[in-house]
């Protein structure tokens, strides 16, 4: 048998040595991904500190004042669920939050929570994170999911309209859209500078706002958006001093404090002309002036939390106190709608 000769024989195995180098050659690297435009962002939120890689992709929202900052800046489809309305939704709003599942008429349970596979949870109120609940901002850190609570309610500090347009950038830069935030500020701002020229020169009157309550008032202390709102409106609260959002006053203090006007919230089950009644037949205040001279004014509760309600809010509250002065063309406050209870504030 003639027997191959060397070469020929060396053929198969050197065709098979770039094979095996391939097999044996590390794996390329796939090159990492770019972050989104604008990201890495970092944000300190009422002192929980967060980075961001890429916008929030699964959002619920506990509040309606932060569901509307949302949709204020187009987000809806960003939203996959929402919860806890004070009243109704604003007219401009309606379309896109019909479009987001309500997971609760208050606030959802953890379960329920946790099944709509949230990546971001937005609280407007600090009850919002109840840890006792399993909602706490720790508890959902550990179970992967981001979460940011409205400023109003971070432990210290008296919010202004300035903390409402850095609540509006921030969550604009959180979600990838600063442009749409910094248009809605600039718009904000007008409309609080048009109200604030009107009332120059105009003395303030003096405001006790009537949230709730019997036995004691429940009112708008100085540490809320509220106060602040009063302020720019024209009005002077009379609880200014009371060190917190809201809080009881007791009815001597009022009476003391003779308020020039009563700010009735709109909300809940009691509507209007009800707390009207109970305080129009309350003898022991018959002689506060508001009372005497009839001088309510209303603002829906939406209004009058840090959200994108508040500078028309501004203006509408000071057509109410100053109406000689008022040139406003804004709509009348949302009829509320009956709420079983409310969040604590």
């Amino acid at each position: 048998m003639t027997r191959p000769s060397r070469a020929r024989a060396l053929l198969p195995a050197l065709a098979l040595v770039p094979l095996l180098a391939a097999c044996s050659a590390p794996a390329e690297q796939p090159s990492a991904a770019k972050p989104a435009p604008g990201f890495p962002y970092s944000v300190d939120n009422c002192g929980v500190k967060s980075t961001y890689q890429a916008p929030p992709k699964r959002v619920v929202t506990m509040n309606q004042h932060v569901t509307e900052v949302m949709l204020a800046l187009g987000l809806e489809k960003s939203l996959v669920g929402t919860a806890y309305l004070d009243d109704a939704v604003l007219p401009a709003y309606k379309k896109a939050y019909d479009s987001v599942p309500v997971l609760a008429k208050e606030y959802p349970s953890k379960e329920a929570l946790l099944a709509a596979n949230p990546d971001f949870v937005y609280g407007g109120y600090a009850s919002a994170f109840d840890a006792k609940d399993g909602r706490g901002r720790d508890d959902l850190k550990r179970s992967g999911i981001g979460s940011r609570l409205n400023i109003e309610y971070c432990p210290s500090g008296s919010p202004t309209v300035d903390d409402l347009y850095r609540e509006v950038r921030e969550i604009g830069r959180t979600f990838g859209v600063p442009d749409r935030a910094e248009t809605w500020i600039r718009e904000a701002r007008a409309t609080v500078t048009a109200t604030e020229k009107r009332l120059k020169g105009t003395p303030p009157v003096s405001v006790f706002v009537y949230d709730s309550g019997d036995k004691t008032a429940f009112t708008a202390g100085g540490k809320g958006i509220g106060n602040e709102l009063i302020t720019r409106a024209g009005g002077r609260n009379v609880f200014a001093d009371l060190d917190k959002s809201f809080g009881d006053a007791t009815w001597e203090q009022v009476v003391d404090r003779r308020p020039d006007v009563i700010v009735i919230y709109d909300y809940g089950s009691s509507t209007v002309e009800q707390k009207k009644k109970r305080l129009l037949d309350d003898p022991a205040l018959k002689d506060v002036p508001a009372i005497k001279n009839r001088r309510f004014a209303v603002m829906p509760l939406s209004d009058t939390v840090l959200g994108v309600r508040v500078p028309a809010a501004v203006d509408k509250l000071a057509a109410q106190l100053h109406p000689a002065t008022s040139q406003s063309a804004t709509s009348q406050p949302a009829t509320s709608q009956p709420a079983t209870s409310q969040p604590a504030r």
